[in-house]
Protein backbone atom coordinates (compact mmCIF):
# COMPACT_ATOMS: atom_id res chain seq x y z
CA UNK A 1 0.00 0.00 0.00
CA UNK A 2 1.01 3.84 -0.86
CA UNK A 3 2.46 5.23 2.03
CA UNK A 4 -0.07 8.56 1.04
CA UNK A 5 -3.11 5.87 0.46
CA UNK A 6 -5.75 7.01 2.50
CA UNK A 7 -8.72 4.17 3.69
CA UNK A 8 -12.42 5.11 4.07
CA UNK A 9 -14.72 3.79 6.22
CA UNK A 10 -18.14 3.74 4.57
CA UNK A 11 -21.66 2.56 6.20
CA UNK A 12 -23.92 1.49 3.22
CA UNK A 13 -22.53 3.70 0.36
CA UNK A 14 -21.89 6.82 2.50
CA UNK A 15 -18.34 7.47 3.41
CA UNK A 16 -18.00 8.57 6.87
CA UNK A 17 -16.24 12.03 7.52
CA UNK A 18 -12.47 11.19 9.54
CA UNK A 19 -13.72 13.89 12.18
CA UNK A 20 -16.75 11.69 13.12
CA UNK A 21 -14.76 8.69 13.03
CA UNK A 22 -12.10 10.96 15.82
CA UNK A 23 -15.23 11.61 17.45
CA UNK A 24 -16.21 7.82 18.04
CA UNK A 25 -12.62 6.72 19.07
CA UNK A 26 -12.39 9.37 21.35
CA UNK A 27 -15.84 8.47 23.44
CA UNK A 28 -14.47 4.75 23.35
CA UNK A 29 -11.33 5.35 24.87
CA UNK A 30 -12.35 7.75 27.38
CA UNK A 31 -15.42 5.38 28.38
CA UNK A 32 -12.63 2.87 28.30
CA UNK A 33 -10.43 4.84 30.61
CA UNK A 34 -13.11 5.73 33.16
CA UNK A 35 -13.73 2.11 34.16
CA UNK A 36 -9.98 1.67 34.33
CA UNK A 37 -9.37 4.17 36.55
CA UNK A 38 -11.80 3.43 38.45
CA UNK A 39 -11.37 0.09 38.54
CA UNK A 40 -7.84 0.86 39.94
CA UNK A 41 -9.20 3.27 42.30
CA UNK A 42 -11.15 0.75 43.99
CA UNK A 43 -8.79 -1.75 43.65
CA UNK A 44 -6.01 0.67 45.44
CA UNK A 45 -8.45 1.52 48.43
CA UNK A 46 -9.03 -2.08 49.09
CA UNK A 47 -11.56 -3.80 46.99
CA UNK A 48 -10.26 -7.50 45.01
CA UNK A 49 -9.97 -6.67 41.18
CA UNK A 50 -13.58 -9.14 40.83
CA UNK A 51 -15.17 -6.51 42.65
CA UNK A 52 -13.93 -3.27 41.40
CA UNK A 53 -13.83 -3.95 37.86
CA UNK A 54 -17.15 -5.02 38.18
CA UNK A 55 -18.11 -2.25 40.29
CA UNK A 56 -16.55 0.00 38.00
CA UNK A 57 -18.32 -1.34 34.99
CA UNK A 58 -21.81 -1.21 36.49
CA UNK A 59 -21.25 2.11 37.53
CA UNK A 60 -20.24 3.62 34.55
CA UNK A 61 -23.04 1.75 32.11
CA UNK A 62 -25.80 1.45 34.73
CA UNK A 63 -26.17 -2.31 33.84
CA UNK A 64 -27.04 -3.82 37.35
CA UNK A 65 -25.53 -5.80 39.50
CA UNK A 66 -21.68 -6.60 39.79
CA UNK A 67 -19.78 -9.70 41.10
CA UNK A 68 -17.60 -10.51 43.81
CA UNK A 69 -18.59 -8.62 47.22
CA UNK A 70 -21.00 -6.70 45.03
CA UNK A 71 -22.99 -9.29 43.47
CA UNK A 72 -26.59 -9.56 42.99
CA UNK A 73 -27.16 -11.23 46.60
CA UNK A 74 -25.40 -8.38 48.24
CA UNK A 75 -25.90 -4.71 48.07
CA UNK A 76 -22.42 -2.14 47.87
CA UNK A 77 -22.94 -1.56 51.44
CA UNK A 78 -19.85 -3.71 51.99
CA UNK A 79 -17.74 -0.83 50.13
CA UNK A 80 -15.56 1.79 52.09
CA UNK A 81 -16.81 5.46 52.11
CA UNK A 82 -14.03 5.98 49.37
CA UNK A 83 -15.11 3.12 48.09
CA UNK A 84 -18.86 4.53 47.80
CA UNK A 85 -17.26 8.24 46.36
CA UNK A 86 -15.59 6.82 43.77
CA UNK A 87 -18.42 4.46 42.53
CA UNK A 88 -20.78 7.68 43.10
CA UNK A 89 -18.84 9.29 40.32
CA UNK A 90 -18.35 6.58 37.96
CA UNK A 91 -22.12 6.27 37.85
CA UNK A 92 -22.46 10.14 37.57
CA UNK A 93 -20.76 10.23 34.41
CA UNK A 94 -21.97 7.05 33.08
CA UNK A 95 -25.83 8.69 33.65
CA UNK A 96 -24.78 12.59 32.71
CA UNK A 97 -23.43 11.39 29.48
CA UNK A 98 -19.52 10.82 29.93
CA UNK A 99 -18.36 12.80 26.85
CA UNK A 100 -20.15 15.81 27.09
CA UNK A 101 -19.52 16.51 30.64
CA UNK A 102 -15.58 16.42 29.79
CA UNK A 103 -15.79 18.20 26.83
CA UNK A 104 -18.28 21.11 29.20
CA UNK A 105 -15.13 20.58 31.16
CA UNK A 106 -12.31 21.61 29.10
CA UNK A 107 -11.01 25.65 29.26
CA UNK A 108 -11.71 25.27 25.37
CA UNK A 109 -15.48 25.12 25.09
CA UNK A 110 -15.59 28.74 27.56
CA UNK A 111 -13.33 30.11 24.66
CA UNK A 112 -15.79 30.05 21.94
Amino acid sequence: MHPRAVLHVKIGRQVIENNVIFSVLAFAMLFGSTIVAATLLLTISGADVVTAFSAAVACVTNMGPGLGAVGPASTYAVLTDFQTWVCTFAMLLGRLELFTLFVVMTPSFWRQ
